[in-house]
């Protein structure tokens, strides 16, 4: 049996393998790279990781999917190394020295803190981090990168902490209500920025909602899309069963066969 590499063996080959893709004499698309057209792979390889943990965890998929993961931090980093910005080393370093910044109670001499008091003291250490990065506002720092759910929620959580929020979901409600209506009276007038502005405010206030109820708006949808797909799926698989497809069928039987697929569900 072949010996387990150390933690530093294994790394080391592997930012080694990474220079070596990017040498002149290495792979042709890995060095024509740069951290704009990287940047989506690293996204993508990210929800991968959150999707191998979703489904179980799926060990073997997290191994594999933690290393892709792995290789995004690697490759940024030669990038920037190449560039005499900072090499891996940094990155490592600079990860570190902000943990141990963040949890004094742990490595420093503060008091032992619960989970709430650390949530709370990390986000305290974290505004100091933002000014003393001169970005200032309750919002400043929040990536505009995320999944829009996502940031919307982020969006108004760092509101809420000033004081900026509903006193309970049944506000939330009332002002989706709101939102609504107002969709509703520009739907004669077609006009599609107007549909767009009132659509984003539906979907921002549906986020908000969330939050509110300590749901993660991206998590709820997926779950309706995972709904939804599985139920159109039992809908074909029932039409199939009578020699038809979506397309034979008109609305009123597909939506009869939809309620039947729900009903199902419900037994």
């Amino acid at each position: 049996m072949a010996e387990t590499p150390t933690p530093e063996a294994a790394l080391s080959r592997l930012l080694a393998i990474m220079a070596r893709l990017r040498a002149p004499d290495g792979c042709p698309w890995d060095q024509l790279q740069d951290f704009q057209t990287i940047a989506p792979y690293t996204i993508e390889e990210a929800f991968e990781v959150a999707d191998a943990i979703r489904r179980g965890p799926d060990f073997p998929a997290l191994l594999d999917e933690l290393g892709d993961l792995l290789f995004q931090v690697v490759y940024h980093a030669r990038m920037a190394e190449e560039l005499g910005h900072f090499a891996f080393t940094q990155v490592a370093e600079a990860i570190s020295d902000k943990m141990v910044r963040r949890h004094p109670h742990v490595f420093g001499e503060a008091a032992a803190r619960d989970a709430g008091a650390q949530v709370a003291a990390w986000e305290v250490q974290k505004a100091a981090e933002r000014a003393a990065r001169a970005e200032i506002g309750a919002l400043a720092g929040i990536p505009t990168n995320l999944p829009a759910l996502t940031r919307a929620a982020k969006l108004t959580r760092r509101a809420a902490r000033v004081g900026f929020d509903w006193p309970d979901a049944a506000g939330v409600l009332d002002k989706l209500e709101e939102e609504a209506a107002e969709l509703r009276a520009e739907l004669p007038k077609a006009d599609p920025s107007r549909l767009a502005d009132e659509v984003g405010d539906l979907l921002f206030v549906l986020a908000n909602l969330a939050r509110k109820l300590d749901l993660d708006p991206e998590e709820c949808l997926r779950g309706a899309n995972a709904k939804f797909e599985r139920r159109f799926q039992g809908v074909e698989t029932r039409l199939a069963t009578r020699g038809l497809t979506p397309g034979d069928t008109s609305l009123e039987e597909m939506e009869s066969e939809w309620q039947a697929v729900k009903k199902a569900e419900k037994q």
